[in-house]
């Protein structure tokens, strides 16, 4: 039993497609590379399957002649996987285009920022070394290190 060339080369041509068109900020192109990439994984499937035999039923068929039925159902799953991807990417494409007039996907201005301050090796105005604590999420120190007690009474106080 050798895998058909042909299919694994498709899977693979289907995988760099939409690999590639995945790294891309149109949100377009991102469908359609979301959508081989899901053609991809179903070929893939149908060459790990096997050959092809008869129909996966118990006493009608003699047991080394059926196929799997468990890449067909693999299959069926990423079918349903990739429509609702697909659903919930042309409704954002959608709604960019009402919003911007195209579907370019912008930089987000924090990261940009982060990035700058990454570049100019710069700190956080949020952060200070000099409390030798961590930061919580809205970049204050942990209250147990400012000398209150951390634990929490028998009534509910601290």
């Amino acid at each position: 039993m050798s895998p058909n060339l042909v299919l694994i080369v498709v899977v693979g041509v289907l995988f760099a497609a939409g690999v590639y068109l995945l790294l891309e900020r149109s949100l377009t192109r991102v469908l359609v590379g979301v959508i081989l990439i899901g053609n991809g994984v179903n070929t893939l499937f149908l060459v790990a399957s096997g050959p092809a035999g008869r129909a996966p039923i118990v006493g009608l068929n003699d047991v080394d002649d059926m196929s799997d039925p468990l890449p067909q159902a693999l299959v069926l799953t990423a079918i349903v996987i990739t429509l609702g991807v697909t659903a919930f990417l042309l409704a954002m494409a959608y709604r960019a285009w009402q919003l911007n007039g195209n579907d370019e996907v912008q930089d987000d201005v924090e990261d940009a920022s982060i990035r700058r301050r990454a570049d100019r090796d710069e700190v956080s105005s949020s952060y200070d070394d000099s409390a030798g604590g961590t930061m919580d999420e809205e970049g204050a120190d942990d209250p147990s290190a400012e000398g209150e007690p951390a634990g929490v009474g028998p009534e509910g106080e601290r």
